[in-house]
């Protein structure tokens, strides 16, 4: 005999909890590591957090796109690593002669540039020959990592430019009593023991991925291209019969995810002022796993920003507190998987309970 359905005061609750888990979980994380380690919630370390978690929220937002449309997109990783390379190599070849300005732009303008390519490649793959979005993505995995060790000659790109590093680990706003408030960066003559004791707020990749979240949220919930989005994932047929051009749309989300793969890209070249074939190898299951924590479907038709959003958070959180509590690192690789497994179980138990099964 099946069971009956919840009765809708339970419905709400168990809704709620549903949708909520991720909130209540990243909230006991903090309140743990709190307790545990010292100097956790001071304010340079939540920056910290903010700043390393940057570059996968950053992949993890292009990806949301391409899974809440039912498909996958593995080949982030290296065409990160690809446009690492590639606008390393232009920044480099121009630092000498060009302002930090265009040195700058001319690497992003690379780095995007290159990997629309495999992101288009994807995309006619997967939307005009039929190929499964997870063989076609791992091809390029493959295509992608070759031409960037082929680029870098299998090693790292160095990028010798001054005040490089600065955009990528530098904070937007200084304080200091005797410099008063200084925007975009550190006051000109502030010495070393001077910005030690100065008040610096909001990390440069902190403010960029700010922007971005911004921009996604708006783009999935305000602007047709979001209702395709859904309405792609949902049902193919159904979006095709109302006139939604799949085919087309599927191309976008594809190029989509590898404009942020390369937006990470760029931005790992300007913290660590070099460029790296395999940057993005040890991020691609924390980018997967911030979305899949944070409510997305891997069938497609579900998924939120804000839920991607806090998935990135829970893991860096977990990275983060596992060196302030003196735990080895290598635990984060468990304690995330176990995460994961729980985000679908909770969602499995929300719809078993709500379906009255």
């Amino acid at each position: 005999m099946e069971a009956s359905a919840a009765p809708p005061g339970n419905r709400r609750i168990v809704e709620m909890l549903g949708q909520f888990w991720s909130w209540f979980f990243l909230l006991g994380l903090i309140v743990y590591f709190s307790l545990r380690g010292p100097g956790f919630l001071g304010l340079y370390n939540l920056q910290s957090i903010g700043a390393n978690m940057a570059i996968v929220l950053i992949m993890a937002l292009g990806q949301t796109f391409v899974i809440i449309s039912g498909g996958i997109d593995l080949s982030t990783a290296f065409v990160m690593g690809l446009a690492s390379v590639v606008s390393a190599m232009v920044m480099s070849s121009l630092g000498a002669t060009q302002p930090l300005a265009v040195v700058v732009l001319a690497g992003l303008a690379a780095g995007v540039g290159v990997s629309l390519i495999p992101g288009l490649i994807n995309g006619l793959l997967i939307a005009r020959l039929g190929v499964p979005p997870f063989i076609g993505t791992l091809g390029m995995y493959g295509i992608a990592r070759g031409f960037g060790f082929i680029f870098s000659g299998g090693q790292p790109v160095s990028v010798q430019v001054n005040n490089l590093g600065r955009l990528g680990n530098d904070y937007l706003l200084y304080y200091h009593p005797q410099f008063g408030v200084s925007f975009f960066g550190a006051p000109v003559g502030m010495e070393a023991p001077q910005l030690r004791e100065s008040l610096r707020l909001l990390p440069y990749p902190l403010v960029l991925v700010i922007v971005l979240v911004l921009a996604c949220m708006w783009l999935l919930r305000q602007t047709r291209f979001g209702q395709h989005t859904y309405a792609v994932g949902g049902n193919q047929e159904a979006a095709r019969r109302a006139g939604i051009p799949v085919e087309r749309h599927v191309i976008k989300l594809y190029m989509l995810s590898a404009f942020f793969a390369a937006i990470a890209g760029v931005l790992y070249t300007l913290r660590f002022t070099n460029g790296a074939a395999n940057a993005g190898e040890p991020l691609l299951l924390d980018s997967i796993a911030a979305i899949v924590i944070g409510g997305a479907s891997l069938f497609g038709g579900a998924g939120a920003i804000s839920g991607t959003l806090i998935g990135a958070l829970i893991i860096a959180v977990i990275q983060n507190g596992l060196v302030i509590v003196g735990v080895n690192g290598f635990w984060q690789f468990v304690i995330v998987g176990v995460v994961i497994i729980l985000a679908v179980l909770v969602d499995q138990a929300r719809d078993r309970i709500l379906a009255g099964g």
